[in-house]
């Protein structure tokens, strides 16, 4: 669980009318890059939008208009057109380095 000023409660995500653009599109703007979901329609949950973008959830840490999404919550956050994702895969492994401390 998160602390701090980026730490959101449950009741601190209020139920809101996402945008509608055209067709019902969703367009979202993740990492800086317009991404355009045609087949998600609104309201849409920012779990809906991991799982389109096929991430692996317990390898990403995801930012939500600026402010750090609980993974746990994830399902209940509403995403609307317009909004800012950044995503940030966790990455490991890498050789160790021989070294000769003589």
């Amino acid at each position: 669980m998160l602390a701090g000023p980026f730490a959101r409660r449950r009741e601190e995500f209020e139920p809101r009318q996402p945008a509608r653009l055209g067709n019902d599109v969703l367009i979202l703007a993740i990492n800086g890059q317009r991404r355009t979901f045609d087949d998600l329609t609104p309201p849409v949950t920012l779990a809906q939008v991991i799982a389109e973008l096929k991430l692996k959830g317990d390898r990403i840490a995801v930012e939500h208009n600026g402010e750090i999404a609980q993974r746990d919550l994830w399902a209940e956050i509403p995403v609307a057109s317009g909004d800012r994702l950044e995503v940030v895969h966790f990455v490991g492994g890498g050789a160790r380095a021989e070294t000769d401390w003589r």
